[in-house]
Order: structure tokens, then C-alpha cells, then sequence
């Protein structure tokens, strides 16, 4: 069995790197076919990779941090010691130092590996020339000569920890900081656009450069919103707060599909979109993903419920899926988790629309003509102007305020 070479391999979605995050196994050990080698970053998820071959890791191709294409190698796996064990079997039987140290052998063909690969006896002094492949490969791979190598095995054989205890470890090397050219102040870190970051900094850049985005919100008396969920939870599990604004979110893209769109340049065309795939703006600590519930209009908020649960704890996770994380239609951004009252979000492109939701708090509020204590949150909506105008952004968000207020009757309606 010769060296295999296994490539990254096509991650789907069109990807064409990944960012190795941190290697699974390490040169010498032992690997068996779909067991994982090594975790990568893509810019739709973190995912790790299987090996398809059996064997020893004979090299690894790529430094933790390093950003790998598609289709370049990532392990290189060698026979494992069972092969020369069996083909090759000498008295010691340590297939690390050599191919066998003994002349008894019960097959022609053991007979022609012992004669091909026993170690020469030492003459005036000299060690045997004969190593095993993985300590050759050990030794190439950590720039060790051989032959300035003294070996502990028998006959002089060099072993694998002879290898590694001849390894040079350089010395750390003190870092002059850079210095800001602007600001004349020193740098203290630099952090590298890769994975999602470098994804997310791709999205963003390109909503703020095509879209002429416009934004409008209004502050909701979510009284009647939290009171009803209480009623919910006395009856049984209810959904959350999110869920029930979602769900009055699907509605209104019903009613006002400009917002549930795509804008086509190369075509010309404004492309409105049969079924909602609704986007959940989550903060993880690679970066801010989007993963979508997919046919959205089809949930109750209860099944609703269930997917921004699940959604979102995969994304945090790092197990959602690139087809999760790459499918939305329209985005609902609850940056109340963050502890703001409002926001102005940027648009996923290429979504055409963003709902952003503030935290809830108590606050005056007028009701029938006096002044009373109410749950207000607000509501913002960041739309592309190329597919409405104000008036209807104006009615969507209006929709949902209605629905936030009066929740008994909006879904009444549903």
C-alpha cells in the first residue's frame, strides 16, 4: 500500500476554501476510513472532515489558521504497521525501527521481504541504512538527517523517538509590534478576514454598495402581546415572544410581497418569491450567521417556535446546515437580546428587507387620554427602495405593530 493523498474536498454551495480551524489527528497516528481528521471553517458553517482512506497520517498539509482551497491537499495517509507486521514480520516485531531483526521466516515470500529489508549488521561502528517508511517519513517531514541520527533500536535501528527527539524546536523569536501609520499608536493584534467573518464582510459591504436602503420604525404597545403568552403558559408550553412576532412577520409578506422579493439586475426584473424562507439573525462567537426557517408560512407559532429553538442553537453550535444558512427570504433580527431599543440593520443581501426588534420595557404611556405604565417595543424595517416605496414599507411594518397590539384579533384573522 503506497502513500494516499486525500484533497479538501468539495464543501457545496458553491464554496471554494475553508479555513482549518484545528487538526483532529496528528503525523504518525493511526486513521480509519469517515474518521475525522480535521474541523474547518466555510463561510456557511463549521463542519469536520473524514478521511476516505485507512492508515497512518503520514503528513499533514496546512497550519492551523491557514485558509485551504478546494481540491488542495489536506493529509497525506501511509500503510499502517499491521502491513509490514504482516509481510514483513521480524524477531522484535517493532515494525517503527525497521523491517525485522530475524532470518526465521515461514513463507517464500516472508523470505524474500527479510532478505530485501533486514538491517545490515554494523560494521566497524556504522549504524544499518535500513529505517521503516514512517520513520523516513517522520524525518522528512521534520527536516531530520538520518545520518547524523543515533539510533536506539536493535542494531542500531532508528526508532520514531529517535526522530522526534531530534527535532529542533526554534526559538522564540521576540515580535516587534507594528506601529499605525495614522495614528503613530502600536498595533496590539491582528485578526484575519476568514470563515464566516470574511463571508459576513462580503454580504455587508455588498448590501451597503447596491442597495438604496430606507428605514422606518415605530414604537408598539406590547402589552397585550406579553399578556397573552402569560395566558398561553398557564394552559401549557407557549410559544415565545420571537415566534409570535414571526408568525404576524409571514403574514404580512403575505400581504405585501414587495418585501419577500429578489431584485434581478442582470435581467431587469423584480422576482416576488411563492413561500417564505424567514431568516433569524444570530449572534455566535464566529460572527453573526442568518439561518432561515424554510416554508415559514406553513408553521403555527408553535411550530414556529420549534424552529427558531432549534435554528438557533444549531447556528451557536456550529452544526447548521450551508442550505440552513444560505436560503432566507426576508430577516428578523431581534437585537433586543443585545440590550438596544432600536437599530438600523443592514439588509442580507440579497434579501430586499430586514425587521429588526428592540427590547421591551416599561414605559408612560398615553391610553384612552391618561397616562399609564406600558410594555412598548420597538420596531424598525430597513427595506430596498428599487422594489417599494414608503407607502407600502409604511403598511407592513403597521401590519405587524397592529398584530403586536392587538393579538387576539390578529390571529383571529390568521
Amino acid at each position: 500500500m503506497s502513500t494516499q493523498v486525500f484533497d479538501l474536498p468539495d464543501l457545496g454551495e458553491g464554496l471554494t476554501e475553508a479555513v482549518l480551524v484545528r487538526w483532529l489527528v496528528k503525523t504518525g497516528d493511526p486513521v480509519g476510513v469517515d474518521e475525522p481528521v480535521a474541523e474547518v471553517e466555510t463561510a456557511k458553517a463549521m463542519v469536520e472532515v473524514p478521511s476516505p482512506f485507512g492508515g497512518v497520517i503520514a503528513r499533514l498539509h496546512g497550519e492551523e489558521g491557514e485558509t485551504l482551497l478546494v481540491g488542495s491537499p489536506l493529509i497525506s495517509v501511509g500503510p499502517t504497521a499491521d502491513t509490514y507486521v504482516e509481510e514483513e514480520r521480524a524477531g522484535s516485531g517493532n515494525v517503527l525501527i525497521g523491517y525485522g531483526t530475524s532470518e526465521t521466516t515461514t513463507s517464500r515470500r516472508r523470505r524474500k521481504a527479510v532478505s530485501r529489508s533486514a538491517p545490515t549488521p554494523a560494521r566497524n561502528g556504522e549504524r544499518p541504512a535500513v529505517q521503516s517508511p514512517i520513520v523516513r517519513r517522520l524525518a522528512k517531514d521534520n527536516g531530520v538527517d538520518l545520518s547524523a541520527v543515533t539510533g536506539t533500536g536493535p542494531a542500531g535501528l532508528i526508532t520514531r523517538r529517535d526522530v522526534e527527539a531530534a527535532v529542533v524546536v526554534p526559538e522564540p523569536v521576540a515580535v516587534v509590534s507594528d506601529v499605525d501609520q495614522r495614528t503613530g499608536l502600536r498595533i496590539s493584534t491582528r485578526v484575519p478576514l476568514t470563515g464566516m467573518r470574511k463571508a459576513v464582510t462580503t454580504t455587508l459591504t455588498r448590501s451597503r454598495t447596491e442597495i438604496p436602503e430606507a428605514t422606518t420604525w415605530v414604537d408598539v404597545d406590547a402589552t397585550a402581546l406579553l399578556e397573552l403568552r402569560a395566558e398561553l403558559k398557564e394552559t401549557g408550553a407557549a410559544p415565545g415572544l420571537l415566534a409570535m412576532v414571526a408568525r404576524f412577520v409571514v403574514a404580512g409578506l403575505a400581504r405585501f410581497p414587495e418585501l419577500n422579493s429578489r431584485v434581478d439586475t442582470e435581467r431587469g426584473e423584480i422576482t416576488h418569491l411563492d413561500g417564505v424562507n424567514l431568516g433569524l439573525a444570530a449572534q455566535t462567537d464566529r460572527g453573526l450567521v442568518v439561518p432561515s426557517i424554510r416554508d415559514a408560512h406553513r408553521l403555527s407559532m408553535r411550530g414556529l417556535d420549534t424552529e427558531i429553538r432549534r435554528l438557533t442553537a444549531a447556528a451557536r453550535e456550529g452544526n447548521a446546515t450551508a442550505a440552513e444558512l444560505g436560503s432566507g427570504s426576508f430577516t428578523l433580527n431581534n437585537y433586543g437580546v443585545l440590550g438596544v431599543d432600536g437599530s438600523a440593520a443592514i439588509i442580507n443581501h440579497p434579501e430586499v428587507a430586514i425587521l429588526g426588534m428592540g427590547r421591551i420595557l416599561p414605559r408612560p404611556w398615553v391610553v384612552d387620554g391618561e397616562i399609564a405604565v406600558r410594555h412598548i417595543v420597538q420596531l424598525s424595517l430597513v427595506f430596498d427602495h428599487r422594489v417599494c416605496d414608503g407607502g407600502t414599507a409604511g403598511g407592513f411594518i403597521r401590519f405587524v405593530a397592529d398584530c403586536v397590539e392587538n393579538p387576539k384579533s390578529a390571529m383571529a384573522d390568521l
